[in-house]
């Protein structure tokens, strides 16, 4: 009965020790976030006040406003929802269809495939910047979205495929094993068998490429250089003077750059469960 009891005891003691490091973490994450807000709604653009409220006295939207008056936030909006929407669109197509090709297909060069496709996860984006930016001169695709894009794509696209074929490794092959013995062909297994099975994955690969390419800020810096084509996190750059910093405006600014993403996460939100423990477990 001794042993029982400290055995429960220890658990609980487990319990609430996670639950500890959980707030913790969440109080860490939410400082920053609910500060930002804070300095957005101030009716100036003084960073400190002895007020620990979140909502300032005379709390105003101002700041929100001033960010599409002042700024060209609109645009820089809608100029990061093309890239980005496009980016992923792209990235979630060839790496779901490249990734079935690996986990179910045997062919020469497979494993070789996969390994380089890994390899190229080892350098970073700033490494390949400068062979990056004279292949797009050479191709005359300076200030392009579609440059900007097909980097994007071309970044996003083998992270995607190893978590891919670790989804569709867990998923049995007699599945379609059986569809082809009913007639369907392998286009069609995949699209009515293995797809919608694939749902969390999917969703998971297009919520990373979507923020990869909406928060990106070297490459778009570096590719875009016409103050007319700005993407939001170029843009929202350029709003820090020399001297002198809007804070408030630039705060409401920075608010308005994570708002599509969160509702990009809220709406994937069901899948996301599933998508976490992608190839987690093979069966």
């Amino acid at each position: 009965m001794k042993n029982k009891k400290f055995n429960k005891t220890d658990s609980l003691g487990k319990i609430i020790l996670i639950y500890a490091i959980l707030v913790v973490a969440c109080i860490c994450s939410l400082y920053p976030i609910l500060n930002i807000l804070t300095i957005s709604l101030r009716p100036s653009n003084a960073l400190f006040t002895k007020s620990l409220n979140i909502i300032p006295q005379n709390a105003t939207f101002d700041n929100f406003k001033q960010a599409f008056i002042q700024y060209d936030m609109l645009h820089w909006l809608l100029h990061s929802l093309i890239v980005s929407s496009c980016a992923c669109i792209f990235s979630v197509m060839l790496s779901v269809t490249a990734a079935y090709t690996f986990s179910r297909f045997e062919f020469r060069g497979k494993n070789m495939g996969l390994s380089l496709i890994l390899v190229t996860q080892m350098f970073p984006l700033a490494m390949t910047l400068l062979p990056l930016y004279l292949m797009i001169i050479n191709l005359n695709m300076t200030n392009s979205y579609i440059a900007l894009a097909v980097i994007y794509v071309s970044t996003s696209i083998p992270f995607n495929i190893w978590m891919m074929k670790g989804f569709y490794d867990t998923i049995p092959k007699s599945l379609e094993e059986s569809a082809y013995v009913d007639g369907a062909s392998v286009f069609r297994s995949f699209y009515q068998i293995i797809l919608p099975l694939a749902r969390p994955a999917v969703a998971l690969t297009a919520l990373f490429s979507f923020m990869g390419a909406w928060s990106e800020y070297i490459v778009a810096s570096v590719i875009i250089n016409d103050a007319v084509k700005l993407t939001l996190p170029v843009g929202l750059v350029s709003m820090q003077g020399q001297f002198n910093t809007a804070w408030g405006i630039y705060s409401a600014g920075a608010l308005i750059t994570a708002l599509p993403v969160m509702i990009l996460f809220i709406c994937l939100s069901k899948y996301l469960v599933g998508g976490l423990t992608v190839g987690s477990v093979k069966g």
